[in-house]
């Protein structure tokens, strides 16, 4: 029971360094997008793609809040279990209290991240069947 916490806290330390590398995606591909939109020469598709990664940074906040919250609680557990690992009685309804909280940002996060892979896997299957067009018109001119 009491190496629970720490488990979930460096499993927490693991979806965080996931969600920045995420972040870090999202953030390339907005500097290309812009680049595009400020020179006046983004198509319609760049457009939209532009509103959802946009979705997904947003989602994305979501969830590295939500893990921030559910490592804060987990630390606080941590915390309570030395603090009152005399009481046995008194320790059990803190400990729940912030052990609850931490699985449940932790669920929240996880949640928040899976909706950001869907966008992203939808932008990226909206760019597949942009270009489907073009490959399969090119493919017809290497065969003729």
């Amino acid at each position: 029971m009491a190496l629970t916490p720490v488990f979930l806290l460096s499993g927490i330390g693991t979806l965080m360094n996931v969600f920045a590398a995420r972040l870090a995606r999202v953030a390339d591909q907005l500097a290309a997008l812009s680049r595009s939109i400020g020179e006046g020469t983004a198509s319609p598709a760049q457009k939209e793609q532009f509103v959802l990664l946009n979705r997904r940074s947003l989602i994305l906040d979501v969830a590295v809040v939500l893990a921030t919250g559910g490592a804060a609680a987990t630390c606080l557990s941590i915390l309570t279990l030395f603090l009152f690992a005399l009481s046995n009685r008194a320790i059990a309804g803190v400990l729940l209290l912030f052990f609850a909280a931490a699985v449940l940002c932790t669920l929240g996060s996880v949640v928040a991240f899976g909706l950001e892979m869907m966008l992203s896997n939808r932008a990226l299957r909206r760019r597949i069947l942009f270009h489907m067009p073009h490959w399969q018109s090119a493919k017809r001119d290497r065969s003729a």
